[in-house]
């Protein structure tokens, strides 16, 4: 039986969190959510994940740089940015440097269980 994957979702809106985190459960993924970005970031010191889903503009810390703490932290790890400044040059950067995706807000949160369990599907294949 495989272990459920780990996500963290990071967020400043908290509604994101709030509705994120039950509609993943419900698929079978252990969730952690955060508000803070310096919070989600010591979270990451410490523990890696799977698949981090994050906004990319927030107070303290923007998806990006946060993207690039994780890939040399925990390479391994996929990063999905949401954001509702996503332009085509955000977005082109983005993929550039190695975020797996970049989901514009508003989105369904169907939308984005449709990502995440592509993302995790190649992370499921890559360890067979």
């Amino acid at each position: 039986m495989q272990m459920p994957l780990e996500i963290l979702v990071l967020d400043d809106e908290k509604i994101v969190c709030t509705r994120l985190r039950p509609a993943l459960e419900k698929e079978g993924y252990r969730v952690e959510t955060f508000i803070d970005s310096l919070q989600a970031k010591q979270r990451l010191e410490e523990h890696r994940f799977d698949i981090v889903v994050t906004d990319l503009r927030m107070a303290d810390i923007d998806g990006l740089e946060l993207f690039r703490f994780i890939n040399e932290k925990w390479p391994g790890t996929k990063v999905i940015i949401i954001s509702g400044f996503a332009t085509v040059e955000v977005t082109r950067e983005a993929l550039q440097v190695g975020v797996s995706e970049v989901v514009s807000k508003p989105f369904k949160i169907s939308q984005l269980k449709d990502i995440i369990d592509k993302v995790s599907s190649e992370i499921r294949r890559s360890r067979e």
